[in-house]
């Protein structure tokens, strides 16, 4: 019957020779083709698998890579041109890109122009130069300015021009010196007095070599990862939502760990197998479709106003009518997100707990241990590293979560994080801000959505890059224990 079976096979694939090998091979002869054309047809699925996997991990690195690039590129120090237009107009800015027939340049100079950005005919240019003279001045309020410098002012009332001003600026930017006051003038010939005081950064980019320009873009990115936001959270660092999301995410891991953990063991190990039983496991699995901003209204009305406000009345009478827990903060939108998880971790906690051979718990039994020591010591051991797993995937998806924390404690601008030297040094009952909710914040709500474009890709590209410490962290811990459950088996 198997000869037959493979003469049928050999008949479909193999119509010309069929006859020959149908009355000429033997059943392992034909047994063996057979296993020949099937290996062949399975290595054909598998080099289709490879290469669709493959070509999703390039795309996935190549969109990485993109946004990484475009966030990165803005703390590079561009040079300027002043271009000469047909009119006699003369405009400074920095190519941004554009058309074939028009260029897009950032200009600076909100209060003298209204505007930042300016699009310009090619045709209308008559010349195009980059004088080492243009400086580029970054304020903390107005944003850019783009001119020459004409002279600095000392506390003194002493006036300098030309080199000597400089040399007094460079002293005054290092520290050594002191100024009042800088007079600068746009291409057009229009004054603007700084004070010194509103100066972050200056710098003459046409005057730099690249090791110059090395410098002042790590220079930048340590500026963008240390500071606080700036004018407009356009300018400036994100270190408050770092330390936010960092924060929050701990907060949700120690919550959500312990709970979906004794969840999923008392689901398996504890409670009575019937359908009451089967009817939890759905719910925990539908609870983890549910769309996040419901969650985050059952937070706003359970959390904030409810047990929040509770906490008002009992304890922060004296500040009534303003709240102190009865508003969204820090500890409200980790306990949201950790309900939010809640299910991620139940689900692998519960795989886990029922790949451990059931062997192992009657031999613990049967050796003289009870139910809590085989839990302790044989159950929860061997399947911990399914418990991280679930803490991975869920700090993973917390970490990225924007819309509940809209409702529960987010906050466009927080400088100050909650976190100090007063008892009870962390504040839970605090606003903070979330790298998530930064990049929503600066692409759709902000003054100028162009201008922070840069901002918006550099901000997502070290969001990607904290999820990844924080869940490259988990797999360590994981690798780390299942080793050295590895070692404890083999002793």
């Amino acid at each position: 019957r198997s000869a037959a079976v493979v003469r049928v096979h050999l008949r479909r694939q193999y119509p010309r020779r069929s006859g020959a090998l149908a009355t000429q091979a033997s059943l392992p002869a034909l047994w063996s083709a057979r296993m020949r054309w099937r290996l062949g047809r399975d290595s054909l699925w598998r080099w289709l698998s490879g290469a669709c996997v493959a070509l999703s991990l390039l795309a996935v690195v190549a969109l990485l890579a993109l946004i990484a690039v475009r966030g990165l590129a803005h703390f590079w120090p561009a040079d300027i041109e002043r271009l000469t237009l047909e009119n006699g107009q003369q405009v400074a800015g920095i190519p941004r890109g554009g058309e074939a027939e028009s260029r897009r340049y950032f200009t600076a100079n909100r209060d003298l122009d209204g505007q930042v950005w300016r699009w310009i005919a090619v045709d209308s240019i008559v010349e195009r130069e980059t004088p080492a003279s243009l400086v580029y001045v970054q304020r903390r309020d107005w944003g850019p300015f783009i001119g020459r410098l004409a002279a600095v002012t000392t506390p003194a009332g002493e006036r300098l021009r030309g080199d000597a001003a400089e040399s007094r600026l460079h002293q005054a930017l290092a520290g050594d010196a002191e100024l009042a006051t800088l007079s600068l003038h746009n291409v057009e010939g229009r004054d603007v007095t700084l004070p010194f005081a509103q100066v972050q950064s200056l710098a003459w980019p046409n005057r730099m070599h690249v090791g110059d320009k090395l410098l002042a873009w790590v220079d930048g990115v340590w500026r963008f990862l240390s500071e606080a936001p700036g004018d407009g959270r356009v300018e400036g660092g994100v270190w408050p939502a770092i330390f936010g999301t960092l924060l929050m995410v701990i907060l949700m891991s120690l919550v959500v760990t312990p709970f979906g953990v004794l969840a999923a063991l008392y689901l398996n190990e504890v409670a009575r197998q019937g359908p009451v039983t089967r009817l939890v496991r759905i719910a925990v699995r539908n609870l983890a479709g549910v769309p996040s901003i419901v969650y985050g209204v059952f937070g706003l009305g359970v959390f904030v106003y409810g047990l929040g406000g509770q906490i008002d009345r009992w304890f922060y009478a004296e500040a009534l009518p303003s709240p102190t827990f009865g508003t969204g903060g820090l500890l409200w939108a980790s306990l949201t997100l950790a309900l939010l998880t809640l299910p991620v971790v139940i689900v692998a906690t519960e795989e886990g707990l029922a790949r451990v051979p059931g062997t192992l718990r009657e031999g613990s039994l049967a050796l003289g241990a009870t139910r809590f020591e085989t839990l302790k010591r044989v159950v929860v051991p061997m399947a911990l590293p399914s418990m991280l797993t679930g803490v991975i995937l869920a700090v993973a998806r917390a970490a990225g979560e924007v819309a509940p924390l809209m409702l529960v404690g987010v906050a466009k601008l927080a400088p100050e994080i909650p976190l100090d030297g007063e008892f009870p040094f962390l504040h839970l009952e605090s606003k903070f801000m979330h790298l998530g909710y930064h990049v929503f914040d600066l692409g759709f709500a902000s003054r100028d959505a162009e201008a922070a474009m840069p901002l918006v890709f550099a901000t997502a590209t070290l969001l990607v890059a904290v999820i990844v410490v924080l869940n490259l962290t988990a797999i360590l811990l994981r690798h780390h224990l299942r080793a050295r459950h590895r070692a404890l088996e083999r002793s």
